[in-house]
């Protein structure tokens, strides 16, 4: 098994290419089967509330779970961290102090004011007062996604987490003790033992069990991010963060063994999808080669093959600047650049989530410990979104003030504007501002 190569300079693998682009994009799609789907629970969960959610538990998750199984105790997730293996405790440890360290560097602060016309023009950011963070939990654990969600949150200064993290589906066990244990270790004391749509309307419009809030963040799958996008207006969300996929950019200087051991790490996702992008067919088959030599190595075998097969390329240009024009087309949640010149190709490139440069930077260095956040965006949409940041869970607001009386000439302006648009009272009340 290996990465189906796609020449783009020919026009049936150019189509071919297309198609797989459009596939990429359709999974955020507002409407269709899912989207219907989807808005049925939304409903039903508005107006079922627990037993809804506990009724779509059951279908999808656990045949035997019941509302009162909703919240997870606070004194389980002590005992979580008790029992954690102390090697992974300390890695979490470790995964949380660069993850903070990184989000406090990048915190933005109020930008001094500047005035104009005689007014004083600020802005304050705010963090949002309740925010519900997305962790999967259906088909593995991640309690890197909490670490990776909860930590710029805190950062940002949000007070009020609440946590959704399902069993694994099948029934007959609990959420992951390692999610757990990592929410003991972050301080969070509130945790939902809930996920999918389901999950999402309940943080949305609360339930009998869970209070509503303000912000949804998060990864999951098509179901997760199409609620996400429905909901957006009752809360906010940070972007459509569904199935995981990387670009690599590579030329001759590219390590194949490295590189395939990348596409691999993002295709074990259950789905996954990659691409490698290149002008040279001799590293494009390099690559290929140790694919097929690592495979065999993989425990997740049985989700890496279908996504080589059904989800992923190796696509070949004629140059340079074709190879940059296909990666930011693919706009992918992670690009490695894996170039002779990895700063020199970064700066001609536009789009992507997360970019991780040379050899020696793979994918899974910020799945789990450097600093930025591995909540990134999918679906070609990092054409116009960002990754989780403290940025994800802050306000923007404006702040304007006359000390003093307003000039006369801007009242002049501003009412001889307001004429013209046909509302007299603004005229009015700037007009006023003029009186003794």
């Amino acid at each position: 098994m290996t990465l189906n190569v796609l020449q783009i300079s020919n026009e049936t693998d150019a189509a071919a290419f297309d198609e797989l682009v459009d596939r990429l994009r359709s999974q955020s799609a507002g409407s269709g089967e899912l989207a219907e789907s989807v808005a049925e629970i939304i409903e039903n969960v508005r107006t079922g509330g627990d037993e809804a959610v506990a009724k779509y538990m059951r279908k999808w998750t656990d045949p035997g779970f019941s509302a009162e199984r909703i919240a997870v105790e606070p004194d389980e997730l002590s005992v979580a961290e008790e029992a954690l293996d102390p090697e992974v405790s300390a890695a979490l440890k470790r995964a949380i102090e660069n993850v903070r360290a990184y989000q406090q560097h990048v915190m933005p602060s109020n930008p001094e004011p500047i005035e104009i016309d005689g007014a004083t023009l600020g802005m304050r950011f705010t963090p949002v007062d309740r925010a519900g963070l997305a962790i999967p939990g259906g088909k593995a654990a991640y309690p890197s996604t909490l670490v990776m969600t909860a930590v710029p949150a805190q950062v940002a200064g949000v007070e009020d987490l609440a946590v959704v993290c399902p069993p694994p589906t099948g029934g007959g066990a609990d959420v992951s003790p390692l999610v757990l244990g990592a929410c003991s270790m972050l301080g969070i004391s509130e945790v939902y033992r809930i996920g999918g749509a389901q999950a999402m309307a309940a943080l949305a419009f609360g339930t009998e069990t869970i209070n509503p809030v303000d912000f949804i963040a998060g990864p999951g799958n098509a179901f997760v991010q199409q609620a996400k996008r429905q909901l957006f207006g009752v809360v906010g969300i940070d972007g459509f963060y569904g199935p995981s996929e990387v670009v690599v950019i590579a030329d001759e200087t590219a390590d194949p063994a490295m590189i395939a051991s990348d596409l691999l790490a993002q295709a074990e996702h259950d789905p996954g999808c990659c691409f490698l992008v290149s002008t040279e067919r001799s590293v494009i088959d390099a690559i290929n080669q140790q694919i097929e030599q690592q495979l065999p190595q993989r425990k997740r075998r049985d989700a890496i093959e279908p996504a080589l097969r059904d989800w992923s390329a190796a696509v070949l240009c004629e140059t340079t600047a074709q190879a940059l024009a296909i990666a930011d087309t693919l706009a992918a949640e992670h690009v490695t650049v894996a170039t002779a010149d990895p700063q020199a190709t970064l700066a001609q490139l536009r789009h992507g989530g997360a970019f991780f440069l040379g050899n020696q930077s793979p994918v899974a260095s910020g799945d789990y410990y450097a600093g930025p956040s591995h909540c990134l965006p999918t679906g070609t949409t990092a054409r116009f979104t960002s990754g989780v940041s403290a940025y994800t869970f802050l306000k923007r607001s404006s702040v304007e003030g006359y000390a003093k009386r307003m000039p006369a000439e801007a009242i002049e302006h501003i009412a001889a504007l307001a004429e013209a648009e046909g509302l007299d009272a603004h005229a009015a009340s700037v007009l006023a501002r003029r009186k003794d």
